[in-house]
């Protein structure tokens, strides 16, 4: 039986990029770096970062997968980021559900969420 997700990994072709943006824009802390893979953790959650031999250029397909980061303040963090440069594509707003949802993009075009709960 499966009872959690323990870690997602996003391939590139650019994991230096990747780890900065990560690391540095969104100030997410690095748990382990390798050559080929680096990880953030969040509890028992980790997201990777990891390079890939069948991966090339920017994601085609961005709105297939998204990570949703969590954040108890959306709009002082979206003011945040905006600042960096960071390409929103949807600022936050209330969903119907009641938290919030702000939409942007990584370096090699994968569409992330900063999400705030009700």
């Amino acid at each position: 039986m499966i009872d959690s997700v323990v870690g997602v990994t996003i391939w590139t072709k650019n994991l230096d990029q990747l780890t900065l943006f990560y690391k540095d824009t969104l100030g997410l802390t690095v748990h382990s770096v390798h050559e080929d893979f680096v990880t953030f953790r969040f509890g028992e959650m980790r997201l990777n970062l990891g390079l890939h031999s069948q991966v090339e250029g920017t994601n085609k397909d961005p709105y297939r997968i998204m990570v949703h980061l969590g954040t108890s303040d959306i709009h002082a963090l979206y003011e945040q980021l905006s600042g960096q440069a960071v390409n929103f594509i949807r600022p936050p707003e209330r969903e119907s559900w009641g938290g919030w949802v702000g939409t942007f993009l990584d370096p090699d075009g994968n569409i992330l969420q900063i999400l705030q709960q009700p």
